[in-house]
């Protein structure tokens, strides 16, 4: 079902696709897609992908570790890392758009727990052996349910819900709940 449907949104937005990467290669002259390790199935390490949402170098300028809302959330509201386009592409969600094909290449799922980095792995405590029971998702029960509304430790929660009580029925319900969550831009920030 996810390759289906990952080739299916790659058919449909890579018009879109193509104009997005232009724009963000514009805006700097960097790369378009930005790759960062994330934990997948079992563990394993892959690279998610994404469009450029920072500036070129950003990586090397995180924020700082004592920030409070960076602990909290792993965000900062207003970053002044992320380029004009990339505030547009984060808001649309649309910087996703290239985890269409780490879904193709078997890393990812369209519906799952979100990916994460190894520095968040210990906020799973003992529940990291739920999230790496799956592929991590594209979409999720923590992003139709407020994004980044939604404390760290509920995100958590859910994402182990999720992996325990996954369904076909609950994998269609969290996808069709994905456009109106996106649309309604409710958690974005």
């Amino acid at each position: 079902m996810d390759i289906a449907f990952a080739l299916i949104g790659l058919l449909l937005t890579w018009p879109l696709f193509v104009f997005i990467a232009l724009g963000v290669t514009a805006q700097d002259g960097g790369a378009a897609i930005f790759r960062q390790q994330r934990i997948g199935r079992e563990g394993r390490m892959f690279d998610c992908l994404k469009f450029r949402s920072m500036r070129v170098g950003a990586e090397q300028a995180l924020p700082s570790a004592s920030d409070p809302e960076w602990q909290a959330m792993r965000k900062l509201t207003h970053d002044p890392r992320v380029t004009s386009l990339g505030r547009l592409l984060r808001r649309s969600s649309l910087d996703e758009l290239p985890q269409l094909i780490n879904v193709l290449r078997g890393e990812m799922s369209l519906v799952g727990p979100r990916p994460i980095v190894i520095d968040e792995a210990g906020r799973y405590g003992r529940r990291l052996a739920d999230y790496c029971a799956v592929r991590p998702g594209l979409t999720g029960l923590w992003q139709v349910s407020g994004r980044n509304a939604v404390p760290y430790p509920r995100r958590v929660a859910m994402d182990v819900w999720f992996v325990r009580n996954r369904t076909v029925g609950i994998y269609l319900a969290i996808l069709a709940r994905t456009v109106p969550a996106v649309l309604s831009r409710r958690g974005v920030s």
